[in-house]
Order: C-alpha cells, then sequence, then structure tokens
C-alpha cells in the first residue's frame, strides 16, 4: 500500500513538472501576472494538492485559480471538475475558474476579478 501511494505521488509529481513546461497560451498570461508577488501573495503554478494537481494556487490564502480550455465543455469533464472542486472546497480551498478565450480576450478585467477574490472588501 505504502509503495502504491509513493508511486502515485510520483506519478503526480512528474506529470505537474510535465505540465509547467507544457502551459497554454492562457496559463501563460495568467502566471506573467501572478508570479514574483505581483499580486501581493505567493502563488505556485501546477501544484499537487491531494491526487489533484492545480493550475495556480496561493497556499496562504487558500486559493485556487483554475483555467479551462474547450474540452471542459463535455460532460464527464464537467462532473470530474465538479468533484474536484467540491475536494478543494471540503479542504478549505476557493476555486475561481477562467476558460482560455475569457483570458485571452481579457486579461485586465480576469486580473482585477483575482484580486478582488485574493482581497475582499472589509466590513
Amino acid at each position: 500500500m505504502r509503495r502504491f501511494v509513493k508511486n502515485e505521488k510520483l506519478k503526480l509529481t512528474n506529470l505537474a513538472r510535465s505540465n509547467r513546461k507544457q502551459s497554454t497560451d492562457a496559463e501563460k498570461e495568467i502566471w506573467n501576472l501572478l508570479r514574483n508577488k505581483q499580486t501581493g501573495y505567493s502563488f505556485r503554478r501546477q501544484h499537487q494538492i491531494g491526487s489533484y494537481i492545480v493550475d495556480f494556487v496561493c497556499l496562504a490564502k487558500k486559493f485556487i485559480i483554475e483555467i479551462d480550455g474547450g474540452q471542459h465543455n463535455d460532460t464527464k469533464k464537467q462532473v470530474y471538475d465538479e468533484k474536484r472542486t467540491k475536494f478543494f472546497n471540503n479542504n478549505g480551498f476557493k476555486v475561481l475558474r477562467f476558460w482560455n478565450n475569457e483570458v485571452l480576450s481579457n486579461l485586465d478585467g480576469v486580473y482585477v476579478i483575482i484580486l478582488n477574490a485574493l482581497t475582499p472588501p472589509s466590513p
């Protein structure tokens, strides 16, 4: 059993590393906005949480950003995405999702949404 868990973790680590090398254009655009604490917070990309890999995460704020391509329109993929989001929410994470085309066509608007989610208005 222990060996299985170690092998699965290694598989996910290798997949995350591969994903970082093969980022989509939308992921590259978002990463350029998030890297080097430009939002005031540290983000990681293609980071493993449980048995999942998320596109971007701010661990300090428990905040995940997912960038979805057209394959996420598929019914099976939507069910899988809902399962992932439920897992993250149950573990205290907030998940924000954007479509690739939304990022590429309205990067400034997406950035404002991210900033607002990171710093909710004070009461």
